[in-house]
């Protein structure tokens, strides 16, 4: 994630012509778009989760099993909230003059919110993996995918920002 003394990025300088408060605005809409695109995913997964325990299968879970099926939904309601917290910073804190507060807040939220999901991801598929397929594959398959969610959501997109700041 990104590093406290680094340069801005293009999203934080003002564009020719553009306000603190236009930025700010433009920094904050950009957040809420990444957010909503996340939204829908999580509440689809997290969902599926909840009614898992309803299912007829639910009492031949083991203990690793009922343990993951925690976890995960877990992990979801956390990203569900971090991913929702900018509406409530944006909605309490509205007409006080502090989007730039409410923007930065919202990337924490948003980094934070990401973190859970990609967590819960791993959490949600090792759990399906692991009731069709031997433990050992399941936690295989698992982790690849953790590695997978990590280079595609957190390494690639730090290596091209180094690369954009050697340019």
């Amino acid at each position: 994630m990104a590093e406290q003394d680094e340069e801005p990025t293009s999203s934080e300088q003002a564009r020719p012509g553009e306000s603190e408060a236009q930025r700010a605005d433009r920094n904050f809409n950009d957040i809420l778009q990444e957010l909503r695109v996340t939204q829908t995913g999580v509440q689809i997964l997290f969902g599926f989760l909840l009614t898992m325990p309803l299912q007829a299968r639910f009492g031949q879970l083991d203990r690793y099993e009922k343990a993951l099926l925690v976890i995960a939904a877990l992990l979801l309601a956390t990203a569900t909230a971090c991913i929702i917290a900018p509406v409530a910073w944006h909605r309490t804190l509205f007409r006080h003059q502090v989007k730039k507060e409410i923007v930065d807040a919202s990337n924490v939220f948003a980094k934070a919110g990401l973190t859970a999901l990609a967590l819960g991801i791993v959490a949600s598929m090792l759990l399906m993996l692991d009731l069709v397929l031997p433990r050992w594959a399941a936690v295989t398959l698992g982790l690849a995918l953790g590695v997978l969610l990590l280079m595609l959501w957190a390494v690639s997109p730090v290596l091209r920002r180094r690369e954009m700041k050697r340019a």
